[in-house]
């Protein structure tokens, strides 16, 4: 073994024995680095786990899915101008655009007629009206019984698809499957209860009832037509920029769009969506971590205060040291490398609290199960050690500069 390595295990053993000696004083050495890390580890962890939820939930739709929305610029918007999707768009799309399947229109219920009710109960929830290809697009399946076909739609049957929340809010006991809810004033056979997708922030996404779409454009009635989205899959991955092209053609001429107006209208993919999602989480990440890291470098400056204070109180001892042939490398190492111990220890207590606070707070505002990434764990251990060698420099070269026979006469 060499000189070096020796003297490293030495100084490391010594470094050991001196935080065990002052354990106290320890503790509340570390307490920046624990605080630093927890927070840190607490915000990531939360975050991933959130992203991890929404990239499975996306996953499920594939990257060639097409989603096309109105949208009303902002001076449209103030000058009282709604834009709008209709039911002709959807057939044009549907007939004159080449590469598309499993295109669907989807419109939403609003008011008495997002309301469900059976047998005395009742609840508020999202009624959306769709085509059979909706559960194709978007992977969802249902647990119970089945979904609507396009027998269903074309004959305007009263039938209904519900999360599983719909079940507990309105009490259905029992085999859900032929029991009949009463939704706008009209009753409709239940004939599928969906998977379960959970909850995300509190909102709770299993809390909705799927509606055949011309069934729903008779429940809401009215002579004016409501704004629907179109969903679609484009058989060719490498063409949808043609597809979004032909698309975006056929709508402007609908909507007698002049060559300097913008698009009422956006067409996004699942994974624009995604990617969308994931900078933002990303972005809020690295926000949340720099506020809360800069709680590791105020614990880096109280360990640097700390150890000064410890090389004045074993003054005598280092004198004693010299005395006995240590070397300035060796004094240098022994406080190094106890700083460097202090804030690495901090910073394992740290990723243990920090997941123990992230998977709490998941818990708590049931968000998806806190995750801790690779990068996160050697982040904060690096940044740890990274603290103890900038903060602990000083104090251990103000030790190995300390001459023996003052140091030995020092009280």
């Amino acid at each position: 073994m060499s000189s070096t390595l020796f003297k490293m295990i030495e100084s490391t053993r010594a470094a050991a024995h001196s935080v065990r000696a002052h354990g106290f004083r320890s503790f509340l050495t570390t307490l920046g680095i624990i605080i630093g890390v927890t927070s840190v580890i607490a915000v990531v962890s939360v975050m991933q786990g959130l992203s991890g939820s929404i990239t499975k939930q996306f996953d499920g739709m594939g990257t060639n899915v097409l989603n096309v929305n109105s949208f009303t610029p902002k001076k449209e918007r103030l000058q009282g101008k709604i834009a709008k999707l209709n039911y002709k768009d959807f057939l044009e799309i549907k007939y004159k655009v080449p590469g598309i399947s499993n295109i669907t229109p989807t419109v939403m219920a609003m008011g008495e007629n997002s309301v469900a009710q059976y047998k005395g109960e009742s609840t508020p929830t999202q009624v959306t009206g769709t085509g059979s290809s909706y559960q194709m697009l978007y992977g969802v399946y249902p647990e119970q019984g089945r979904f609507f076909n396009v027998s269903d739609d074309k004959s305007r049957r009263r039938v209904a698809v519900l999360g599983p929340s719909i079940l507990d809010k309105l009490e259905i006991k029992g085999d859900p499957l032929g029991q009949y809810i009463m939704i706008g004033g009209e009753w409709f056979k239940v004939i599928g209860v969906l998977e379960k997708r959970g909850k995300i922030f509190g909102f709770d996404q299993d809390n909705y009832i799927l509606l055949p779409y011309s069934t729903t454009q008779a429940l809401l009635g009215g002579a004016e037509e409501p704004d629907i989205m179109i969903s679609m899959q484009v058989d060719d991955a490498n063409k949808i920029d043609g597809v979004k092209q032909h698309i975006t053609n056929i709508l402007r001429r609908n909507h007698n769009l002049a060559k300097e107006q913008s698009n009422d209208f956006k067409i996004s993919t699942a994974e624009q969506m995604l990617e969308t999602v994931n900078n933002l989480t990303a972005s809020t990440t690295m926000v949340l971590s720099g506020v809360v890291g800069i709680s590791l470098l105020v614990g880096g400056i109280g360990i640097m205060n700390i150890m000064l204070v410890s090389v004045t109180e074993r003054t005598r001892e280092i004198g004693i040291q010299k005395a006995l042939g240590a070397t300035r490398f060796d004094i240098l190492m022994q406080f190094l490398i106890e700083a460097i111990f202090l804030c690495l220890l901090g910073g394992i207590i740290g990723l243990a609290l920090g997941y123990g606070a992230g998977a709490l707070v998941s818990s708590l505002i049931e968000l998806p199960a806190a995750t801790v990434p690779g990068w996160a764990v050697a982040l904060s251990l690096g940044f740890s050690a990274g603290v103890g060698v900038i903060f602990g420099i000083i104090p251990a070269a103000k030790a190995a500069n300390l001459d023996p026979i003052d140091a030995l006469r020092y009280e």
